[in-house]
């Protein structure tokens, strides 16, 4: 039996427009010169790839390009965002996160709160979604920074960042966004958000693994310090030899993700409904999170059943329970338990998550796997 893939929230595989972009940077008789080697025609070469996937990257997200530094992934952008600003904090020691961050944003937060940073802790409400009130009511006038995600890694739920990014500005603090899951899923437009430093992931969106960018924006750059130093790089940001071919890779993504995104969208949302309403159907599913509040493309059902053999479905179905980093440490999805359930039904609960190559086939086989993973 084949294996279908459903665990594009994990990662996605490279699409093959952008496989041979990348190709054209990494051989001996390709654009593989230092980008910061700028004395000669190999590495001006490379120093123009990066600087067109810069473009890309922003044009997909509304920004300038000058906003925009590489890093290696989300993981580091949001690193980057939070214990930059964190260094350079003056007065200002208080942070707001919620329980529902990914473990990048809550790691970060708690290795701040060891620091001294008081942190906030912000809970979900019935329907797994952090309100722009809950966030409003947790502002000081000391809070530095409130972080948040556009797009839930498990639940697929949106935050609503343009209500809550008004509220931060009006407080004076700053507002940074995890948007690793969003890209390619919803229009993002910097250029009309309050929203000072948003993170990007290429390998959600059919680019390589360990590249990303963080956007800083105007208000945010003067307060954030280096945290790899070495040379200087990306305005003084991240100090590192630019990897052209990622960087390049991650540019053609981008571009492709906005060439296709209203289509590709579509697609899914129909497939998404199917999908959703096939498993809903069957005894003892129920969805995790906001039924309306959500992208199609990732589902999170908890199945109440004890004779559940969730084991078995692995075997035709590539699925998650919980994310990758929990899967790694074998614990209870920490985004299950704040949505209030147990440590038992949130191991019985699955994350189905569609992309660009899922088909209607794809989408019937999972039901029908399901279905036969139950008992008769």
């Amino acid at each position: 039996m084949t294996e279908r893939y459903f665990d594009y929230a994990a990662t996605t595989p490279i699409d093959d427009a952008v496989i041979q972009d990348m190709l054209a940077h990494m051989g001996r008789e390709s654009t593989f010169g230092n980008p910061a080697s700028a004395s000669h025609s190999f590495g001006q070469g490379a120093r123009r790839a990066v600087e067109k996937a810069r473009r890309q990257v922003a044009e997909l997200v509304g920004t300038s390009a000058d906003n925009l530094v590489w890093t290696s992934g989300a993981t580091e952008s949001n690193n980057l965002a939070l214990k930059g600003l964190a260094a350079a904090a003056q007065g200002r020691r208080h942070i707001v996160t919620s329980s529902l961050e990914h473990k990048a944003v809550l790691d970060t937060a708690r290795q701040l709160e060891r620091d001294g940073f008081e942190v906030t802790w912000l809970q979900p409400d019935a329907e797994g979604l952090i309100q722009p009130e809950a966030v409003a009511a947790a502002l000081r006038d000391d809070t530095l920074v409130v972080s948040l995600m556009r797009v839930n890694n498990e639940l697929g739920t949106l935050t609503d960042i343009a209500a809550i990014g008004e509220r931060v500005r009006q407080r004076g603090a700053l507002f940074h966004v995890d948007a690793a899951q969003a890209t390619g899923k919803v229009a993002i437009d910097l250029a009309g958000l309050a929203v000072d430093l948003m993170s990007f992931s290429a390998h959600k969106s059919y680019g390589p693994k360990g590249i990303g960018a963080l956007y800083v924006g105007e208000r945010a750059r003067p307060l954030m310090q280096a945290q790899i130093h070495g040379g200087g790089h990306e305005q003084g940001l991240r100090s590192g030899t630019l990897a052209t071919h990622q960087i390049v890779g991650m540019g053609s993504a981008f571009a492709l993700a906005g060439e296709l995104m209203g289509e590709e969208n579509q697609r899914i949302a129909g497939l998404g409904a199917q999908l959703r309403e096939g498993l809903l159907s069957l005894p003892g599913v129920r969805l995790n999170g906001c039924a309306r509040q959500r992208v199609p493309h990732t589902l999170n059902l908890c199945i109440d059943h004890p004779f559940f053999n969730v084991q078995g479905l692995g075997r035709s179905l590539a699925f998650s329970s919980t994310s990758a980093c929990n899967s790694a440490s074998r614990a209870p999805s920490h985004v299950l338990l704040a949505l209030g359930l147990d440590a038992t039904q949130a191991y019985s609960s699955i994350r189905l998550s569609l992309g660009r190559y899922t088909t209607l086939a794809d989408v019937e086989a999972a039901i029908e796997a399901v279905r036969q993973c139950l008992p008769q």
